[in-house]
């Protein structure tokens, strides 16, 4: 934004006027809901409030009249303009998604630096939706202020996994072999993606033990299949023995340990492996993030090696693709982003970057040595003279072994307020691991991420 100057008292001239555009984005409502406390759902996103079965996203008029100050306080007449007194007339409404031009005209200069001024807000093509006066204070000696200062802020809405939600809602929900959810946390999850269309579960364990949940929760599961198992590891083999029938389309994770569930997947005879590494990759909606953060690999490999990792790569890259990133841009990331004998994740970085020109690796670009700034920011990048297609843009960010990656991904959740799903990719079909600390978000983004990618792979 440019350096605000005014136009202090003895300056202004009857007549003088400013005006300025504002795009109303949804953004916008939930800021003022939280700062003025208003939180009538009429003026927020995705919510119905006057019960017609649409959500009126209504700008409220109080944010309009506030728009006003923006005119008067940075151009007209400008830094040090107190108010004194503000009159509205609301004789329209806006919503997000429209743009509002804001004007102010000089009307009354009233001595001791009082100036009276008319003010309007119009939609774009001049309907009006706001009419008055305002009394301020002008200032009296000419200043300036760089607004550059002003910290930003950040708004904790996850539209990238509502549109991921959209997306798989219409579509069949795919049958999923949910293996020992046996308790209410994890049957929970799998009823969550059922009552949203997404999954179809069969639920398989201790029958006792799953009826035993329904009921702590409160619901009935009489409409779904029920296939007893006397042991985790008779309830993996039934899952994924199902798979293999073509009965589920996926696995879900219950109650059990990981390796259990995994050990039967990755199984040389009867198992489901397709000749490639599994990996886990998390999908992420970060705040303030215009694409969705896909984070690999934070569950599975603990040291993978340059081959695991190409895996990795892969898998991630087809996930992004299946989501709708048209060609994904992975980062590899290191501590650095040259390459040194000294620290091997740099070597590996490169030799991926290379596989991939050669055509080792497909459907997506792949640049590494990375570190983690000058692969989100191209501030950064450009800062340490980095020419890539993917520096400062990337989709997917590998990291060089288990516990990084994790720490990675817990950052972005319990710091920056991501919501983060995940898979597991590699096998005959994608596997759903869920997490308790998972809220029921992120439990319904990992079961669209599954379904989506097994209908966009299996056409």
């Amino acid at each position: 934004m440019k350096i605000l100057r005014n136009t202090p008292y003895d300056q202004l001239e009857v007549g003088m006027e400013a005006e300025t555009r504002r795009l109303c984005v949804a953004d916008d409502l939930y800021v003022f809901a939280h700062s003025s406390g208003n939180m009538n759902p009429v003026h927020l996103p995705k919510h119905d409030g006057d019960g017609d079965g649409r959500p009126e996203a209504m700008a409220p008029s109080a944010w309009v009249a506030a728009l006003i100050s923006s005119v008067l306080g940075n151009t007209l007449p400008g830094p040090g303009t107190l108010y004194l007194q503000q009159v509205s007339r609301f004789v329209g409404r806006a919503h997000a998604g429209d743009t509002l031009v804001v004007r102010v005209r000089l009307k009354e200069k009233l001595g001791d630096r009082k100036a009276l001024f008319d003010t309007t807000v119009t939609l774009a093509d001049g309907t009006p939706v706001l009419e008055g006066e305002a009394l301020v204070l002008a200032p009296d000696h000419t200043s300036s202020f760089d607004p550059g200062d002003v910290p930003g802020l950040v708004v904790e809405s996850h539209a990238h996994f509502d549109k991921i939600l959209a997306e798989a809602e219409p579509l069949d929900p795919i049958p999923t072999a949910v293996v020992a959810p046996e308790e209410a946390n994890s049957l929970g999850g799998a009823l969550l993606g059922y009552e949203h269309t997404i999954i179809h579960p069969i639920l398989i364990g201790d029958s006792e033990k799953i009826r035993a949940a329904a009921e702590d929760l409160g619901v009935d599961i009489s409409g779904l299949e029920l296939i007893h198992a006397d042991s985790h590891r008779q309830a993996a083999a039934t899952g994924v023995r199902l798979v293999l029938e073509g009965r589920a389309q996926a696995l879900m994770k219950g109650h059990l340990h990981t390796d259990d569930l995994l050990g039967e997947v990755v199984k040389r005879d009867g198992g489901l492996r397709i000749g490639r590494r599994l990996s886990h990759i998390f999908v992420m909606d970060v705040p303030g993030l215009s694409h969705l953060l896909f984070v690999s690999d934070a569950a599975i490999n603990i040291a993978p090696d340059l081959e695991t990792k190409k895996d990795i790569v892969q898998n991630a890259i087809d996930l992004a693709r299946a989501l709708g990133v048209e060609v994904p841009k992975v980062g590899v990331l290191s501590a650095v982003e040259t390459v040194s004998p000294r620290i091997p994740s740099t070597l590996d970085a490169a030799i991926l970057s290379k596989m991939a020109e050669r055509g080792q690796i497909t459907g997506g670009i792949v640049d590494g040595p990375l570190a983690m700034d000058n692969a989100m920011d191209i501030k950064a990048a450009r800062t340490k003279g980095i020419k890539s297609l993917v520096a400062g843009n990337a989709d997917i960010l590998i990291a060089p072994n288990m516990e990084s990656a994790n720490m990675l991904a817990k950052e972005l959740t319990f710091v920056a307020h991501a919501e983060a799903g995940g898979i597991v990719l590699g096998a005959r079909c994608p596997i759903i691991l869920t997490s308790r600390s998972d809220d029921d978000k992120a439990r319904l983004a990992s079961c669209a991420v599954a379904a989506l990618y097994a209908k966009r792979n299996d056409r």
